[in-house]
């Protein structure tokens, strides 16, 4: 049997049913003017949800990888130098993949449950005094942990050092659910995928490249096909792709931003953070942490929740699906086994979240755990109860 409950993994995320069917679309011909109705309007929504008016946005059948191969793949050249910290799972693969393009990356290793050291970035940056440094990644949200970085400390770090290096920032599970301000912060590249935010299914890379960035398109030598922005750019240009493009992704991406932006963007956030904070209420109440070491670390779209030494957690996130037919995201990387990871991102309610917090529950006490049934999902009740009317009042 199909599972009629709703998901708690960090991506893909619960699909709004209006999205379902905006995906679902008759054949059109991708090269006529009635896709070019749908393009286009999608590629202004992802501007306004980045908080951007000068970027241009590119949107490949692909993923959040394939975006950040687009994003290194345009603008950097064999040997150039990156600067990247390592401080969970998806950091840990953006570094990967510079060294298989043969970048130099400098890597800052940085424990599992801190955000990114931005103090650390600028002193690196101060000492390049030849300005060697072309790219800085940072992972805005970092999936595995549950930890969001300061994205505008580290743009600081950089106008600090008086450095010219490009800003680029994953914004996989970050950008449509939580504050994202790409042209305030000076972000040169963003990147993100449709199946978390947006709340569609997988199949596209989102990214947007700021002027800086697309300056340095033209002198970039590593090996691009398709990825190439410059046949997106030209194929857009037509009211097309350089390929054939995903239709039904893309005219969901279109009624995605009009959702979001209809709902107003600014309050999609405060729904994300009202709604993280309930769960979060909720892992304190049962006498547990969050692998994120503070709470202006912690992050509005994922809870990593840390397991006792010993306890197998992946035995846990088994036992929801198999009893329950819920599914919570397994720990990855270092913090495999230890840690559960509860999804509040997407189309999401409080009473959907009170269902996650309670098959939380009853698997912890099924498995012996220290938990009294209903402490959390009280806890997160009487903070969905107090900020109700609140977040109705701001979304009116």
């Amino acid at each position: 049997m199909i599972s009629q409950n709703p998901v708690f993994i960090p991506g893909p995320t619960n699909m709004p049913e209006a999205l379902r069917r905006a995906v679902d679309i008759p054949t059109i011909d991708h090269r006529s003017a009635e896709f070019g109705r749908i393009l286009h309007p999608a590629l202004e929504g992802v501007k306004k949800v980045l908080k951007t008016k000068d970027a241009q946005v590119f949107v490949f059948p692909s993923t959040g990888t394939g975006g950040w191969e687009t994003a290194i793949s345009n603008t950097l050249s064999a040997g150039d130098k990156v600067l990247a910290a390592r401080n969970g799972m998806f950091s840990h693969r953006w570094i990967d993949m510079c060294q298989r393009h043969n970048l130099d990356v400098t890597i800052v290793e940085t424990p599992w449950g801190e955000g990114i050291p931005a103090d650390r970035f600028e002193e690196i940056l101060s000492a390049d005094k030849g300005h060697e440094i072309r790219v800085v990644l940072a992972t805005h949200n970092e999936t595995a942990t549950g930890v969001k970085s300061d994205i505008a400390a580290v743009r600081r770090a950089l106008d600090a050092a008086g450095h010219p290096a490009l800003l680029f920032v994953d914004g996989v599970s970050s950008i449509g659910s939580m504050d994202f301000r790409m042209d305030e912060w000076g972000v040169d590249i963003a990147v993100t995928g449709s199946q978390k935010g947006f709340m569609l299914p997988p199949g596209l890379a989102i990214t947007a490249f700021s002027p800086k960035a697309m300056a340095a398109v033209e002198s970039a030598r590593l090996p691009r096909t398709f990825f190439d922005i410059r046949d997106m750019a030209s194929g857009y240009a037509r009211n097309g792709y350089p390929y054939t493009p995903p239709v039904g992704l893309i005219n969901g991406l279109n009624e995605s931003c009009k959702l979001l932006l209809a709902e107003g963007i600014d309050n999609v956030f405060a729904r994300h953070r009202r709604i993280a904070e309930g769960v979060r209420k909720a892992v304190h109440a049962w006498g547990m942490e969050l692998c994120a070491a503070r709470p202006e670390l912690y992050s509005d779209s994922v809870s990593a929740i840390k397991f006792p030494a010993g306890f197998d957690g992946n035995r846990f996130v088994s036992h929801a699906m198999d009893q329950y037919q819920v599914a919570f995201g397994t720990g990855l990387g270092e913090v495999a086994g230890k840690v559960f990871r509860i999804g509040h991102l997407g189309s999401l309610t409080d009473a959907m979240a009170l269902l996650a917090i309670s098959v939380a529950e009853m698997c912890l006490a099924d498995m012996d755990l220290p938990v009294q049934l209903g402490s959390g999902v009280a806890a997160a009740q009487e903070h969905y109860r107090q900020t109700a009317g609140a977040a109705l009042r701001k979304a009116a």
